[in-house]
């Protein structure tokens, strides 16, 4: 009885691996995918881009009309956007024409020079010392004044640009500020107060009624009917305090401080001295207010005799 038993359940061990087989068999395996992601529609051509989208619902309705509505103005906007473009590309392509010739006109390198004086509308007398080839170095010449030039920055003592061949006038700089004159002006106001001047008091005294007043109170002096002096003269031994005192003014009435060295204005060629004094107070007035410190150490550097050569003179 006992072997019956252990007969029938091997073979009902033997029939459960035979299904086993089967399901194994009859389970099927999805091949492996060859790309990741959403597969992509691909476009008919360029005429599945200027496709216009399906409106829905496809029956009529004030839903159906506002949408159709929509795209008649996008398609209304798309018209004007190519009609401009196609109106805007001749001049475009003129202007990029013109550009060509004016700077084919200009030509490189182009030299720096100064407007004396403007005679009319296409003639100008500008001096510059950038022609080595030129005898007289410095002296003044009668130019031609191109069309293209904006005439109402021309004025007298502005820096121009000329052509290095005919030296006509080609254009203007738009900072013709001098590079001396622009190093002569503190960036950061002077940190200096009358407590770092000792010894002083009643030269403070003075140049506060004289200088910081008038320029932090101007109201005073219009009620006493005075007139506010224009400058102060401050002298002495080197070390004294000065340039301290003018710093220290300077810090009270938040101005900008301009530090000249007199001997700085006297150049070697005739005319530039003048003109760097024109640049210095045409700085000054555009940075107003401004404490200007002009130091002189001797005052014979101010006296000067016109050598043999005219276009130079010299010191003594």
């Amino acid at each position: 009885m006992g072997q019956q038993q252990s007969g029938f359940g091997g073979k009902r061990e033997d029939r459960g691996a035979g299904d086993a087989d089967k399901d194994k068999k009859r389970k099927y395996e999805a091949p492996i995918p060859t790309r990741i992601g959403k597969r992509k529609k691909k476009g008919k051509g360029p005429d599945a881009a200027s496709k216009l989208p399906t409106v829905t619902p496809h029956t009529r309705c004030r839903l159906k009309l506002l949408k159709l509505e929509r795209i008649k103005d996008y398609l209304l906007m798309e018209q004007e956007f190519i009609r401009n473009q196609e109106r805007l590309k001749p001049q475009e392509e003129k202007q990029e024409e013109e550009r060509t010739k004016v700077n084919d006109l200009r030509g490189t390198p182009m030299a720096v020079g100064s407007l004396e004086e403007v005679i009319d509308d296409q003639h100008a007398i500008v001096s510059t010392v950038c022609f080595p080839h030129m005898l007289n170095v410095g002296s003044e010449h009668y130019v031609n004044i191109l069309s293209f030039v904006d005439k109402e920055q021309l004025e007298p003592g502005c820096a121009v640009l000329l052509n290095h061949k005919t030296h006509a006038v080609i254009g203007v700089l738009a900072d013709d500020t001098d590079p001396m004159v622009s190093v002569m002006k503190l960036e950061k106001a002077p940190q200096e107060t009358y407590a770092d001047v000792g010894g002083l008091d009643h030269q403070i005294q003075e140049i506060k009624e004289s200088v910081e007043l008038p320029l932090t109170h101007p109201e005073y002096y219009e009620e006493m009917g005075i007139k506010p002096p224009k400058g102060v003269i401050l002298y002495g031994c080197p070390g004294t305090g000065k340039t301290l005192l003018a710093k220290a003014v300077a810090n009270q009435t938040s101005a900008t401080f301009l530090r000249v060295v007199g001997s700085e204005l006297i150049q070697k060629y005739l005319g530039d001295g003048p003109k760097m004094v024109r640049e210095l107070f045409r700085v000054a007035e555009e940075h107003a207010p401004v404490i200007l410190a002009q130091l002189f150490s001797r005052f014979n550097y101010l006296v000067y005799y016109a050598s043999p050569r005219a276009d130079v003179c010299e010191r003594w």
